[in-house]
């Protein structure tokens, strides 16, 4: 069982043999419905050899109160990326730990899957686009706020401007205010990441594919020429990936 613990919710995850096999996601305004989740999801593994829990956390406030959930629904300890497993690729980041680990194992399941230098673009809070090289080390990347965060800012810091939700905009022209946020919003985060892609690209002296992952990836750049495929639970496999390395490179 796997826990991507984010700045807005916990996505809990369980692999059998390598496949995701269950996914739920929880916000954290509704953490009475973690036992439920929890049980839900060890009870797919509990009668299977040697089940465990790793997780991954950007949300030191919200780790212990988790840990507690887990060990009393399941009996098991979280073992945490960064923590108990070590990290699944080199970072090149200065420092390193002061990367978040959500991306450095997010960048390593791409890694894994394109065997080759790539970019991952998460979609979530926060909008994050990172990068690594063909030998799969963590190059760094940019963080900018998400859509979110965005619509929920111009609502909070203007007088009169709605909050609306993301929608991919009609048109070229946003007709009315909704339209005209929703135009901003979008092709802002659009914009931002083929910039950010073509900076990359100079810099690796090649066009690296990318994938896309996070809540708003799909309303973001479904069918869209510069992002090779899109992978909502990205994070989860390299959650499981990251303990799997890890276990195998110590024999335990």
């Amino acid at each position: 069982m796997v826990l991507n613990v984010g700045n807005t919710r916990t996505a809990v995850g369980v692999f059998v043999a390598g496949a995701l096999e269950h996914v739920a996601r929880v916000p954290h305004e509704e953490k009475e419905r973690w036992p439920e989740v929890i049980r839900e999801a060890w009870g797919k593994i509990a009668g299977l050899d040697s089940p465990a829990v790793a997780g991954a956390s950007v949300n030191p406030a919200v780790m212990e109160a988790l840990e507690h959930a887990v060990q009393r629904e399941t009996g098991a300890k979280v073992e945490w990326v960064g923590r108990e497993i070590e990290l699944p690729i080199r970072v090149l980041t200065d420092p390193p730990s002061e990367t978040g680990v959500d991306r450095i194992v997010t960048v390593a399941a791409a890694y894994e899957q394109l065997g080759k230098a790539c970019v991952v673009v998460d979609a979530g809070t926060a909008l994050t686009v990172d990068a690594c090289n063909d030998k799969g080390e963590f190059l760094g990347g940019a963080i900018a706020p998400g859509a979110a965060m965005q619509l929920r800012a111009l609502n909070e810091y203007t007088a009169k401007l709605p909050l609306v939700a993301l929608e991919v905009p009609k048109g070229v022209f946003g007709r009315n205010t909704t339209e005209a946020i929703r135009h901003g919003v979008y092709q802002g985060l659009r914009g931002a990441v083929k910039e950010l892609l073509e900076n990359f690209a100079t810099e690796l002296g090649f066009w690296p594919e990318a994938i896309a992952t996070g809540g708003d990836a799909a309303k973001l750049f479904d069918g869209w020429e510069l992002v090779h495929a899109i992978s909502p639970d990205l994070t989860l496999y390299g959650i499981a990936l990251s303990y799997a390395n890890h276990h195998i490179k110590h024999g335990t």
